[in-house]
């Protein structure tokens, strides 16, 4: 029986010990939908009136910052940029807005000219390449990329933009490097470090000892120092890399919607928000987040998985008979109990509910279920006419075709 205390209180807990927490206060997001999800080869570019309602939706599940991209990248960009810092400027959202740029001065002079005509206090976002392999592709030493760096950092600082210098591929790159990179933007302005896995190379423990290392540098900045991580997903560990960036101390997690992005993509930012939630780290109502993912997939025309974590179909659906029956059984007791027995994911906590289908592995229970929900009467002669096509069938019965199965039922009966 649950406790007084609710049934979590019956949850023995693995994934946390005696120790206490490394982080104690919550993780913000950026959300990089708009830039570098807009990078898959498989999506569409919205209409700007659609990007102005998915920033809305941003603002809605507590998203603190969302990039716009790269201004420079053409004339039709910087154009559309500018009318979105507009709006935003003047819809007074709460949500910083970030653009981003290379380290080149020409870039950052763009983005200060966005935040000048938008009235619109931007986030710089300054990126260069840090790792060995990028400078011998493009003939970099490190010499050149200190200046570069300096320059274009020093010109967004004095403009009075909040400035992140972002290292492209710093899982890859020599610490000496990083070193030398990350004390000349913070000796030129940087207010923050973004440390990217740019092509989804590091694990979680690569991720603890690259924040561990960027965190004893910027403490010797003398001055508060923001971290970000940016990562990407190509080995299958976006989330896990997040996660573990956001335990280590990392600020700030770029995320974006169902991870679309680059190649296989980013960190889910569904996912990372649902991790967040259930540790304790997030702060913001996780009821938006359904209609924030139905209206990314619906301008980003991406089919959402059928089997996708919190918003896929079968996300808390079942149809066998054992997980049925003790679902029923829980529920009896408390709708808490019946959201955790066979769910990590409380799902009434998000916005959904625990479903239960009648299919070829199904039970008695799964039956008694479908037709208590509909208001018909569970009879035992009804449930075995049902469960009998239900075990002949190969698949999941639609409820059309149960449905027609208790027609049946009651035209043979002469109901």
């Amino acid at each position: 029986m649950p406790t007084a205390t609710g049934p979590r209180q019956l949850i023995h807990d693995w994934n946390h010990g005696p120790e206490p927490k490394r982080r104690t206060r919550p993780v913000a997001v950026l959300d990089d939908t708009l830039r570098d999800g807009l990078q898959n080869a498989s999506v569409r570019m919205p209409a700007l009136a659609v990007r102005r309602a998915l920033i809305e939706r941003a603002v809605s599940v507590g998203v603190e910052c969302v990039n716009l991209g790269l201004p420079s990248a053409s004339e039709r960009a910087f154009d559309e940029t500018l009318e979105l810092c507009r709006w935003v400027a003047g819809a007074k959202l709460p949500i910083r807005v970030a653009c981003a740029g290379r380290t080149v001065a020409a870039d950052m002079r763009r983005i200060v000219e966005v935040a000048e005509r938008s009235g619109l206090a931007l986030e710089a976002h300054c990126f260069v390449g840090s790792s060995s392999l990028r400078s011998m592709a493009e003939g970099w030493t490190p010499e050149r990329l200190e200046r570069w760096s300096a320059e274009a950092v020093s010109i967004a600082a004095r403009a009075g933009l909040h400035t992140v210098f972002v290292t492209e591929d710093t899982t890859r790159s020599a610490p000496e490097l990083l070193t030398r990179l990350f004390q000349t933007a913070l000796e030129h302005g940087a207010e923050r470090l973004c440390l990217c896995d740019t092509v989804g190379h590091s694990t979680p423990e690569g991720v603890r000892r690259l924040l561990g290392f960027t965190r004893e540098l910027a403490a010797r900045a003398g001055r508060p120092i923001a971290l970000d991580w940016h990562g990407h997903n190509d080995r299958g560990l976006g989330l896990a890399n997040a996660l573990a960036a956001a335990h280590e101390g990392a600020d700030r997690i770029h995320a974006t919607a169902f991870g679309i992005g680059e190649r296989v993509g980013n960190t889910p930012l569904e996912l990372l928000i649902l991790n967040l939630e259930l540790e304790g780290y997030w702060q913001h109502d996780v009821r938006g987040l359904l209609p924030y993912a139905e209206a990314m997939a619906e301008a980003l025309e991406f089919p959402i998985p059928k089997n996708y974590p919190l918003l896929g179909e079968n996300a808390f659906r079942t149809a066998t008979g054992v997980h049925a029956a003790a679902i029923e059984k829980a529920r009896a007791q408390s709708p808490e109990l019946s959201d955790l027995i066979y769910s990590a994911v409380p799902a009434s906590r998000f916005g959904r509910t625990q479903e239960i289908s009648v299919g070829y592995m199904s039970g008695s229970s799964n039956v008694a279920s479908w037709l208590a929900r509909r208001g018909v009467p569970a009879t035992k002669e009804l449930v075995s006419h049902i469960l009998a096509a239900a075990k002949q069938s190969d698949h999941i019965l639609s409820d059309a075709e149960l449905e027609a199965l208790v027609r049946e039922h009651r035209l043979k009966n002469g109901g």
